[in-house]
């Protein structure tokens, strides 16, 4: 049996992405909005995952590394829901819209709205999540997930410096827009999900910042605080 790759090339990609920022652009604040509270509870549900799965006590003592992969093996499956379902997280539009802007076929002005919509929308989405769905739900309310949360916001917050934090999102948005490239590659659905997956299992496993992400991640802790 003879191997193919059955895929875009670059340059048709590139082509497909500046179209979908054009489309994305110009299609109403009100639906960017909603659209982007969507991919901000789609996120959530694998931020939540992550977390689950992070909180081992005995694997946080003596295989940290493990379960770090096993977690970010998890977490992919949020962007994959996102860019399946064609909903907006801000990361991911910072380069469809981008590419729109460079190809003069998108204004500047419609490039930063939508960034800036996007960005609340997914905020109202991941905030939507953990209040109402894991904070009443009771998801975290158990010792080892309520510890997990509090100390993961501890280490995304508190320890390290803002040069850290500003360089790390900047690798992780690179991998983010790197997974949504893959997937609009792929011509298959099954190489449309590894194309996501591997990018993003990269920056979970590597430990970087995602400024979607890391809200569900670190909301919780106050909400845990709440329920206690």
């Amino acid at each position: 049996m003879i191997a193919t790759v059955n895929a875009y090339t670059p340059a048709e990609v590139i082509e497909m992405v500046s179209r979908a920022g054009v489309k994305k652009g110009n299609m109403h604040p009100l639906k960017v909005f909603l659209s982007s509270v969507s991919a901000g509870c789609l996120l959530s549900f694998a931020a939540a995952t992550s977390l689950s799965i992070n909180s081992s006590p005995w694997y946080q003592e003596n295989a940290q590394g493990l379960i770090r992969a096993l977690g970010a093996l998890a977490f992919p499956y949020g962007l994959v829901m996102i860019v399946l379902t064609g909903a907006d997280l801000c990361t991911g539009t910072f380069m469809y819209t981008t590419v729109s802007v460079l190809h003069r076929r998108l204004s500047l002005w419609k490039m930063l709205l939508h960034w800036f919509i996007t960005f609340w929308g997914n905020l109202a989405g991941g905030l939507f999540m953990v209040s109402i769905i894991f904070g009443y739900g009771g998801v975290f309310d158990s010792a080892p997930y309520k510890k997990e949360a509090q100390t993961f916001a501890m280490k995304k917050q508190v320890t390290p410096d803002w040069h850290m934090i500003f360089l790390r999102g900047i690798g992780c948005n690179w991998l983010v827009c790197l997974a949504c490239f893959f997937g609009m590659q792929g011509r298959d659905l099954a190489s449309k999900i590894l194309g996501i997956w591997s990018p993003i299992f990269a920056f979970v496993s590597l430990g970087l910042d995602h400024v979607v992400a890391n809200v569900r991640k670190q909301a919780p802790s106050p909400v845990t605080q709440a329920n206690a």
